[in-house]
């Protein structure tokens, strides 16, 4: 990694993981300016994951596609759009959703866009029941 102040080359003097977000977290200083700075690590979830939409039940499923965590987070966001804290609740909402999804990621990377749905239902079911019901009828197809 290079430095931010002079582009220079960096050593890491402390480094943690963190385990609820799943990145690391990295104290490093330059070995030129001597500046000190930190960096986060997390996982790049779009080359990592694949998904397979199934999309209405009964249709033929589609080509599976990347895993787009903006897509999860515009999705919880439309559902809790009616709180007045929706933004910070999203945030938190999606992190614990894809945490849980962690869990099911198979070895090849993949995850069923039905596991995604009713996870993200069973989550905002125990925050906000009015966001879940929202949710499930926008994502009725999936689930």
């Amino acid at each position: 990694m290079v430095c931010t102040f002079c582009g220079s080359e960096t050593q890491v003097i402390n480094s943690r993981h963190q385990k609820r977000t799943n990145s690391v977290w990295r104290r490093r200083k330059c070995t030129v300016c001597e500046q000190v700075f930190s960096t986060s690590e997390q996982v790049d979830y779009e080359k990592s994951w694949i998904v397979q939409y199934t999309g209405a039940k009964g249709s033929q499923p589609g080509q599976p596609q990347p895993f787009i965590w903006d897509k999860l987070l515009m999705s919880i966001y439309a559902s809790l759009g009616h709180r007045p804290t929706a933004l910070p609740d999203t945030l938190g909402l999606t992190k614990t959703i894809v945490g849980t999804l962690g869990k099911l990621v198979g070895q090849d990377g993949g995850l069923q866009s039905a596991a995604i749905a009713t996870i993200s239902v069973d989550t905002l079911q125990r925050f906000d029941k009015v966001a879940a019901t929202m949710y499930r009828a926008y994502h009725s197809d999936a689930l």
